[in-house]
């Protein structure tokens, strides 16, 4: 039975994650994990509704907020079986809103809304068929998956032809490729070990609790003070020992000179990447600390605004690993389409997952690479911080170092309403306290 959408709200959540440091880096001090959460209602009367997130961290939220409340009369009213239909079409409806479009386009705080919105839909549609989104997505004939995406501007680098091949190329093992995540999982490295803020004592702490439970790849914040880096550094790589996979993060705080003359030293500690470099907009500065810094790998994506900046960075062998965020880029639709440049261009894509709610979403994106698109675990890891997932229905689970299958169905972000009620900003119960 047609179901229509008779209302979208959306809600400015926000955890005080500052006040522990959880998620502190060179350029972002006192971060509070934040979310514009939207709940898409319909006029059926089961009780599914669609729940998306963008995520911020802190000041600000209430702008995306805002975004969604503008989008919202291109939602409503709309039936869901309509917009599955034309996924493609209902995205470009969002993006390319003539009046919106000029405070975007497909950036900054109208794309952030966006993203609420459109993984609200998969959410909804994921729940209907009573599957979750990885599995509503690897359920898909090659034609459905691409129909999903907008190829606008991509055609010079892949296009409806090339997707089409890269997955009609892995159909006929995808059963086996399911069949092993459910039994094995999805491998992680873990970034809560390394924040900047947390003194000597909770890292090596932290470090070993993680070595202890399963994990070998682990990553860690670096700054502008070399001295500083090279110190946390062989803290870190003494905890974790010479075997573990160790990464870097410097959160943009570096000139492409200065990425370049900092990695040196701290070469001696084998990192697998240094992400974030520089200026995420800066395609030809990540090439040249690429060339520079080689075998050290550069990784990028989280601020990646949308499928043009990364089709840009791959044409460019700017990146080795790719790490869009579900939350930056217009939701899981232009997801899928980056997916597919990073299959084309032969980039691992390693998805950003710090943040509230964004583990969540990971697993699902990185399953579907996996099963449906890339087909390999080659360089393949995907992001998880330890914070807040007591806050979702569905969170998520580990065994390992390795994402456990999600099976619930949707997109695993539904948060609890008490949770809802009581980070609500400024009104809930915890921020009145």
């Amino acid at each position: 039975m047609p179901r229509t959408i008779v209302r979208l709200s959306a809600r400015d959540i926000r955890m005080p994650t500052s006040e522990s440091k959880a998620g502190s880096d060179a350029m972002h001090v006192d971060p509070d994990y934040s979310g514009a959460y939207v709940i898409l209602e319909t006029d059926a009367d089961d009780g599914r509704c669609g729940h998306g997130m963008t995520f911020t961290i802190g000041r600000g939220n209430e702008i995306c907020v805002a975004a969604i409340d503008a989008l919202k009369p291109l939602v409503v009213g709309l039936s869901l079986e309509s917009i599955i239909w034309d996924m493609a079409g209902f995205w470009r409806r969002l993006t390319g809103e003539s009046q919106l479009r000029w405070i975007g386009p497909e950036k900054g705080v109208i794309h952030l809304a966006t993203a609420a919105i459109v993984n609200a839909i998969w959410d909804l549609w994921a729940k209907v068929e009573g599957k979750p989104v990885w599995q509503l997505v690897a359920d898909l004939t090659p034609e459905q998956f691409v129909d999903c995406i907008d190829f606008r501007y991509l055609s010079d680098a892949l296009t409806r032809d090339d997707a089409l091949q890269i997955l009609r190329d892995k159909l006929p093992t995808r059963a086996a490729r399911e069949a092993e995540m459910r039994r094995e999982g999805y491998p992680a490295y873990i970034t809560s070990a390394g924040w900047m803020g947390y003194p000597d004592e909770l890292v090596r702490k932290l470090c070993r609790e993680a070595r202890a439970a399963g994990w070998t790849r682990f990553k860690i914040k670096v700054g502008r003070d070399s001295d500083e880096n090279v110190r946390r550094a062989a803290l870190v790589r003494e905890e974790i020992g010479p075997d573990a996979l160790m990464m870097m993060d410097a959160n943009q705080a570096w000139e492409v000179g200065e990425a370049i003359a900092l990695m040196r030293p701290l070469a001696e500690f084998h990192p697998l990447w240094i992400e974030e470099p520089t200026s995420p907009d800066d395609i030809l500065g990540h090439a040249a600390i690429r060339r520079a810094i080689h075998p050290i790998g550069v990784a990028t994506g989280e601020h990646g605004a949308n499928r043009v900046i990364f089709k840009q960075l791959m044409q460019a062998g700017a990146i080795d690993f790719c790490q869009f965020d579900n939350c930056r880029l217009g939701g899981l639709s232009e997801a899928l389409a980056v997916l597919l440049l990073a299959a084309k261009f032969k980039v691992p894509v390693c998805p950003h997952a710090g943040g509230l709610g964004l583990c969540e979403y990971a697993q699902h994106v990185s399953l579907i690479d996996y099963i449906c698109v890339s087909g390999s675990l080659d360089r393949r890891m995907t992001e998880f911080a330890d914070h807040l997932h007591e806050h979702f229905l569905d969170p998520v689970s580990f065994r390992g170092g390795r994402y456990v299958v999600p099976t619930a169905p949707g997109f695993s972000i539904e948060m609890k309403p008490q949770s809802l009620d009581d980070y609500e900003f400024p009104q809930g119960r915890k921020w009145r306290r």
